[in-house]
């Protein structure tokens, strides 16, 4: 069975890092399109960042453009997102999604397809 569990998350001071992990069970990276996703409270679910399976296009939210990175390993089959320079608004739950596809941008995936698998999300708090 597909399964994505994220880890990585916690407490961080303004202008701290943080780097996430999303580790796939069930099927390999290489043939899908992984996103990271954020949702704070009281706002709507955020596409924060993608890695396409097939050939590692990425694609950034433009407010985490410049501050956060994402990448992979397939030998591990993980995905990580590493995040600098973060901010009080970058507080949020954090998701790691996939989708069992790579025929579409990755930006397309966030933004207009959708994902089909969701980890249970971990969180991340940026306060002093």
């Amino acid at each position: 069975q597909l399964q994505l569990v994220e880890s990585g998350g916690g407490l961080v001071q303004p202008g701290g890092s943080l780097r996430l992990s999303c580790a796939a069970s069930g099927f390999p990276l290489d043939y899908s399109a992984i996103a990271w996703f954020r949702q704070a409270p009281g706002k709507e679910r955020e596409g924060v960042s993608c890695i396409h399976g097939s050939d590692g296009t990425t694609y950034y939210a433009d407010s985490v453009k410049g501050r956060f990175t994402i990448s992979r390993d397939g030998a591990k089959n993980t995905v990580y997102l590493q995040m600098n320079s973060l901010k009080a608004e970058d507080t949020a739950v954090y998701y790691c999604a996939a989708v069992r596809d790579t025929y579409y941008y990755c930006s397309d995936y966030v933004t207009i397809y959708g994902m089909e698998y969701w980890g249970k999300g971990t969180l991340v708090t940026v306060s002093s």
